[in-house]
Protein backbone atom coordinates (compact mmCIF):
# COMPACT_ATOMS: atom_id res chain seq x y z
CA UNK A 1 0.00 0.00 0.00
CA UNK A 2 2.95 2.14 0.83
CA UNK A 3 3.75 2.58 -3.37
CA UNK A 4 1.68 2.68 -6.37
CA UNK A 5 3.05 2.35 -10.00
CA UNK A 6 1.93 4.12 -13.38
CA UNK A 7 2.88 3.84 -16.66
CA UNK A 8 2.85 7.08 -18.49
CA UNK A 9 2.44 6.83 -22.69
CA UNK A 10 3.25 9.53 -24.55
CA UNK A 11 2.49 8.74 -28.34
CA UNK A 12 1.30 10.41 -31.16
CA UNK A 13 -2.34 9.72 -32.84
CA UNK A 14 -3.98 8.78 -35.64
CA UNK A 15 -5.80 11.71 -36.74
CA UNK A 16 -9.86 10.46 -36.37
CA UNK A 17 -8.57 6.77 -37.13
CA UNK A 18 -9.74 4.46 -34.22
CA UNK A 19 -8.65 1.31 -35.67
CA UNK A 20 -5.11 2.32 -36.38
CA UNK A 21 -4.98 4.12 -32.92
CA UNK A 22 -6.25 1.08 -30.42
CA UNK A 23 -3.95 -1.00 -32.63
CA UNK A 24 -1.22 1.17 -32.07
CA UNK A 25 -1.86 1.85 -28.31
CA UNK A 26 -2.23 -2.36 -27.78
CA UNK A 27 1.23 -3.17 -29.19
CA UNK A 28 2.90 0.08 -26.65
CA UNK A 29 0.59 -1.53 -23.85
CA UNK A 30 1.38 -5.33 -24.35
CA UNK A 31 5.29 -4.14 -25.47
CA UNK A 32 5.59 -2.93 -21.46
CA UNK A 33 7.99 -5.24 -18.96
CA UNK A 34 8.36 -3.06 -15.83
CA UNK A 35 5.97 -3.93 -13.31
CA UNK A 36 3.45 -1.56 -13.49
CA UNK A 37 -0.29 -1.23 -11.60
CA UNK A 38 -2.45 2.10 -13.89
CA UNK A 39 -1.49 2.63 -17.59
CA UNK A 40 -2.50 6.07 -18.54
CA UNK A 41 -3.53 6.97 -22.04
CA UNK A 42 -3.86 10.25 -23.17
CA UNK A 43 -7.08 12.69 -23.93
CA UNK A 44 -9.44 10.94 -26.77
CA UNK A 45 -6.68 8.38 -27.27
CA UNK A 46 -8.82 6.54 -30.01
CA UNK A 47 -9.36 9.17 -32.21
CA UNK A 48 -7.29 12.60 -31.67
CA UNK A 49 -9.36 15.94 -30.29
CA UNK A 50 -12.22 15.38 -32.12
CA UNK A 51 -15.34 17.97 -32.96
CA UNK A 52 -16.97 15.01 -34.40
CA UNK A 53 -18.72 13.12 -32.22
CA UNK A 54 -21.72 12.16 -34.16
CA UNK A 55 -19.38 10.16 -36.65
CA UNK A 56 -16.96 8.52 -33.82
CA UNK A 57 -18.84 8.63 -30.47
CA UNK A 58 -19.22 4.78 -29.35
CA UNK A 59 -21.96 3.68 -26.81
CA UNK A 60 -20.40 2.18 -23.29
CA UNK A 61 -20.97 -1.66 -24.91
CA UNK A 62 -18.79 -0.29 -27.82
CA UNK A 63 -15.74 -1.32 -29.23
CA UNK A 64 -13.61 0.72 -27.16
CA UNK A 65 -14.56 0.17 -23.67
CA UNK A 66 -14.31 -3.49 -25.13
CA UNK A 67 -10.64 -3.27 -26.28
CA UNK A 68 -9.93 -1.21 -22.68
CA UNK A 69 -11.60 -4.24 -20.71
CA UNK A 70 -9.60 -6.87 -23.12
CA UNK A 71 -6.19 -4.89 -22.47
CA UNK A 72 -6.75 -4.72 -18.55
CA UNK A 73 -8.01 -8.35 -17.94
CA UNK A 74 -4.41 -9.49 -20.46
CA UNK A 75 -2.02 -7.03 -18.71
CA UNK A 76 -3.42 -7.27 -15.65
CA UNK A 77 -3.60 -3.31 -15.07
CA UNK A 78 -5.95 -0.55 -14.32
CA UNK A 79 -6.09 1.10 -17.95
CA UNK A 80 -7.29 4.85 -18.11
CA UNK A 81 -7.86 7.54 -20.49
CA UNK A 82 -10.89 9.33 -22.40
CA UNK A 83 -13.24 8.95 -25.55
CA UNK A 84 -15.76 9.87 -26.73
CA UNK A 85 -18.86 8.61 -25.70
CA UNK A 86 -23.03 8.89 -26.49
CA UNK A 87 -24.97 8.57 -24.11
CA UNK A 88 -29.03 9.59 -23.58
CA UNK A 89 -28.94 11.70 -26.29
CA UNK A 90 -25.60 13.67 -25.21
CA UNK A 91 -22.05 13.87 -26.38
CA UNK A 92 -19.05 13.08 -23.37
CA UNK A 93 -15.56 13.29 -23.50
CA UNK A 94 -15.50 10.55 -20.53
CA UNK A 95 -12.22 9.47 -18.82
CA UNK A 96 -12.42 5.41 -18.14
CA UNK A 97 -10.72 4.00 -15.52
CA UNK A 98 -10.93 0.10 -16.24
CA UNK A 99 -9.90 -2.38 -14.22
CA UNK A 100 -8.35 -5.82 -14.89
CA UNK A 101 -12.07 -7.64 -13.20
CA UNK A 102 -13.98 -5.19 -15.66
CA UNK A 103 -15.28 -3.04 -13.46
CA UNK A 104 -15.32 0.24 -14.31
CA UNK A 105 -15.70 4.21 -13.10
CA UNK A 106 -16.15 7.06 -15.17
CA UNK A 107 -15.28 11.02 -15.35
CA UNK A 108 -17.09 13.15 -17.60
CA UNK A 109 -14.66 15.98 -18.54
CA UNK A 110 -16.37 19.31 -16.45
CA UNK A 111 -14.29 21.93 -18.45
CA UNK A 112 -15.13 22.16 -21.86
CA UNK A 113 -12.79 24.05 -24.58
CA UNK A 114 -14.72 26.69 -25.83
CA UNK A 115 -12.05 28.00 -28.37
CA UNK A 116 -12.40 24.29 -29.77
CA UNK A 117 -16.18 24.49 -30.26
CA UNK A 118 -15.79 21.60 -27.85
CA UNK A 119 -18.87 23.50 -25.58
CA UNK A 120 -21.36 22.97 -28.50
CA UNK A 121 -20.69 19.54 -29.07
CA UNK A 122 -19.97 18.06 -25.97
CA UNK A 123 -21.77 18.07 -22.40
CA UNK A 124 -20.22 18.84 -19.25
CA UNK A 125 -19.99 16.27 -16.44
CA UNK A 126 -20.88 17.57 -12.96
CA UNK A 127 -19.16 15.28 -10.38
CA UNK A 128 -15.87 14.14 -10.04
CA UNK A 129 -14.10 10.60 -9.72
CA UNK A 130 -11.50 10.19 -6.73
CA UNK A 131 -10.43 6.34 -7.47
CA UNK A 132 -8.61 4.34 -4.84
CA UNK A 133 -6.20 1.90 -5.72
CA UNK A 134 -4.24 -0.27 -2.49
CA UNK A 135 -5.12 2.77 -0.42
CA UNK A 136 -4.28 5.51 -2.36
CA UNK A 137 -7.13 8.24 -3.84
CA UNK A 138 -6.53 9.33 -7.17
CA UNK A 139 -8.16 12.30 -8.78
CA UNK A 140 -9.33 12.09 -12.38
CA UNK A 141 -9.13 15.14 -14.59
CA UNK A 142 -9.10 15.87 -18.57
CA UNK A 143 -6.79 18.43 -20.22
CA UNK A 144 -8.64 21.67 -19.80
CA UNK A 145 -9.82 21.15 -16.11
CA UNK A 146 -6.69 22.17 -15.72
CA UNK A 147 -7.12 25.87 -15.93
CA UNK A 148 -9.92 25.57 -13.23
CA UNK A 149 -8.19 25.22 -9.73
CA UNK A 150 -11.16 24.74 -7.85
CA UNK A 151 -12.36 21.76 -9.56
CA UNK A 152 -9.11 20.14 -8.16
CA UNK A 153 -8.90 21.58 -5.01
CA UNK A 154 -9.15 18.95 -1.52
CA UNK A 155 -12.26 20.02 -0.65
CA UNK A 156 -11.90 19.20 3.62
CA UNK A 157 -9.22 20.39 6.23
CA UNK A 158 -9.93 17.42 7.88
CA UNK A 159 -8.03 15.38 5.58
CA UNK A 160 -6.69 15.71 2.20
CA UNK A 161 -9.00 14.34 0.00
CA UNK A 162 -6.63 12.50 -2.78
CA UNK A 163 -3.23 11.47 -2.91
CA UNK A 164 -2.68 12.01 -6.65
CA UNK A 165 -4.32 14.44 -9.65
CA UNK A 166 -3.89 12.87 -12.70
CA UNK A 167 -4.46 14.78 -15.92
CA UNK A 168 -5.06 13.27 -19.51
CA UNK A 169 -5.09 15.88 -22.32
CA UNK A 170 -4.51 16.76 -25.81
CA UNK A 171 -2.48 20.33 -24.74
CA UNK A 172 -1.28 21.91 -27.79
CA UNK A 173 2.79 22.93 -27.70
CA UNK A 174 1.79 27.09 -28.28
CA UNK A 175 0.27 27.17 -24.98
CA UNK A 176 2.74 24.71 -22.73
CA UNK A 177 4.04 27.18 -20.64
CA UNK A 178 0.52 27.28 -19.43
CA UNK A 179 0.68 23.12 -19.27
CA UNK A 180 3.78 23.11 -17.01
CA UNK A 181 3.10 25.66 -14.64
CA UNK A 182 -0.72 24.79 -14.13
CA UNK A 183 0.21 20.80 -13.47
CA UNK A 184 3.15 22.79 -10.79
CA UNK A 185 0.85 24.80 -9.58
CA UNK A 186 -1.80 22.01 -8.90
CA UNK A 187 0.64 19.96 -7.04
CA UNK A 188 1.85 22.83 -4.53
CA UNK A 189 -1.52 24.06 -3.37
CA UNK A 190 -3.45 20.81 -3.14
CA UNK A 191 -0.08 19.09 -1.49
CA UNK A 192 -0.50 15.47 -3.71
CA UNK A 193 1.51 14.40 -6.37
CA UNK A 194 0.42 15.66 -10.28
CA UNK A 195 0.59 13.44 -13.11
CA UNK A 196 -0.09 14.86 -16.87
CA UNK A 197 -0.23 12.63 -19.84
CA UNK A 198 -0.06 14.56 -23.10
CA UNK A 199 0.38 13.67 -26.46
CA UNK A 200 2.96 14.43 -29.18
CA UNK A 201 2.53 15.27 -33.06
CA UNK A 202 0.72 17.40 -35.56
CA UNK A 203 -3.34 16.75 -34.99
CA UNK A 204 -5.45 16.79 -38.25
CA UNK A 205 -5.96 20.35 -37.99
CA UNK A 206 -2.35 20.92 -38.18
CA UNK A 207 -1.84 21.90 -33.93
CA UNK A 208 1.33 20.71 -32.76
CA UNK A 209 1.75 19.05 -29.44
CA UNK A 210 4.78 18.55 -28.11
CA UNK A 211 3.99 16.26 -24.92
CA UNK A 212 5.90 18.14 -21.50
CA UNK A 213 4.02 14.73 -19.80
CA UNK A 214 5.29 15.39 -16.17
CA UNK A 215 5.17 13.80 -12.85
CA UNK A 216 5.18 16.48 -9.82
CA UNK A 217 5.89 15.50 -6.18
CA UNK A 218 3.71 17.24 -3.47
CA UNK A 219 6.52 20.40 -3.26
CA UNK A 220 6.34 21.28 -7.17
CA UNK A 221 9.48 19.63 -7.94
CA UNK A 222 9.50 17.55 -11.30
CA UNK A 223 10.24 13.73 -10.91
CA UNK A 224 9.63 13.07 -14.74
CA UNK A 225 9.33 15.19 -17.88
CA UNK A 226 9.79 14.24 -22.11
CA UNK A 227 9.39 16.79 -24.87
CA UNK A 228 8.08 16.18 -27.89
CA UNK A 229 9.42 12.48 -28.50
CA UNK A 230 6.88 9.79 -27.98
CA UNK A 231 7.79 7.61 -24.74
CA UNK A 232 6.72 4.99 -22.16
CA UNK A 233 7.70 6.29 -18.87
CA UNK A 234 6.75 3.99 -15.66
CA UNK A 235 7.50 5.74 -12.18
CA UNK A 236 6.93 4.16 -8.60
CA UNK A 237 5.37 6.88 -6.23
CA UNK A 238 6.01 6.14 -2.71
CA UNK A 239 3.32 7.41 0.04
CA UNK A 240 5.71 7.93 2.78
CA UNK A 241 7.12 11.53 1.49
CA UNK A 242 3.79 12.41 0.62
CA UNK A 243 2.95 11.58 3.87
CA UNK A 244 6.13 13.66 5.47
CA UNK A 245 4.89 16.66 3.35
CA UNK A 246 1.84 16.82 4.70
CA UNK A 247 2.53 16.48 8.46
CA UNK A 248 5.43 18.90 8.12
CA UNK A 249 3.82 21.46 6.43
CA UNK A 250 0.19 21.22 7.05
CA UNK A 251 -0.76 23.86 4.86
CA UNK A 252 -4.34 21.59 3.93
CA UNK A 253 -5.44 22.57 7.62
CA UNK A 254 -5.61 25.94 6.79
CA UNK A 255 -7.71 25.81 3.49
CA UNK A 256 -11.26 27.74 3.08
CA UNK A 257 -14.29 25.82 3.04
CA UNK A 258 -16.21 26.17 0.07
CA UNK A 259 -18.80 24.40 -2.38
CA UNK A 260 -19.34 24.38 -6.43
CA UNK A 261 -22.03 26.00 -7.43
CA UNK A 262 -22.75 24.25 -10.89
CA UNK A 263 -23.54 26.63 -13.70
CA UNK A 264 -27.37 27.00 -14.88
CA UNK A 265 -28.27 24.02 -16.85
CA UNK A 266 -25.26 21.60 -15.52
Amino acid sequence: MSTLSFTLIQTRLHWEDKAANLAMLEEKIMGIRERTEIVVLPEMFSTGFSMQPQKFAEEMNGETVSWMKKIAAAKKIILTGSVIISEDGHYYNRLLWVQPDGKLGYYDKRHRFAFAGENEEYTAGNKRLIAQVKGWKINLQVCYDLRFPVWARQHTNEAPEYDVLLYVANWPERRVHAWKTLLTARAIENQSYVIGVNRVGDDGKGIHHSGDSMVIDPLGAVLYEKQEVEDIYTITLEKEPLDMVREKFPFWKDADNFKIIPKDGE
